[in-house]
């Protein structure tokens, strides 16, 4: 019932999201999402909190692979082009989620432990400083990157990790 709650945020939004709609994505009677969720509310907070995982789990792991500084460096440059908002599902999710967090301290919540994990996965790499900017700046071209309406280079993803990462 998760993951078709993740779905059917995916397609409809939050504001389109019904117990009744992920009854029917989960293709499970429309009582049995009382029975184990409280309200709306307490499902769509499961969803997020599991899609948050999912990507930091993967934030992690791409970054646990890396070496040495220049592995660290090409690893936060192939999360920006290849790992983060892998798809327009993750896309929609991703900004449903800030949207929420925004507005809801619950939600708020999820965003700020998801940011704790990314930081902490770059803080192996980078000083605490680079690690928070670095964090920033995988969000900011990601989004660009997504919701521009033309191609970027991938060089200046590069480019702007090594300006950030560069030894003073």
């Amino acid at each position: 019932m998760v993951d078709a709650c993740l779905d059917v945020i995916a397609r409809d939004g939050v504001a389109g999201t019904s117990h009744r709609r992920v009854a029917a994505e989960a293709d499970v009677p429309l009582g049995a999402m009382t029975y184990y969720f409280d309200g709306m509310g307490e499902l769509l907070h499961e969803a997020f909190a599991r899609f948050a995982t999912t990507v930091s789990d993967r934030f992690e792991a791409r970054m646990a692979q890396a070496r040495s500084r220049e592995e660290a460096r090409d690893a936060v440059v192939a999360l920006i082009l290849e790992d983060v908002f892998t798809s327009q599902r993750e896309l929609v999710l991703s900004h449903e989620l800030y949207t929420l967090a925004a507005r809801d301290a619950a939600y708020r919540d999820l965003t700020t432990a998801w940011m704790a994990r990314s930081r902490a996965a770059l803080e192996r790499h980078f000083d605490p400083e680079t690690a928070r900017m670095l964090d920033a700046l995988i969000e900011g071209l990601t989004i660009h990157r997504a919701l521009d309406a033309q191609a970027r280079d991938a060089r200046e993803v590069k480019l702007a990790v090594g300006r950030l990462t560069a030894s003073k």
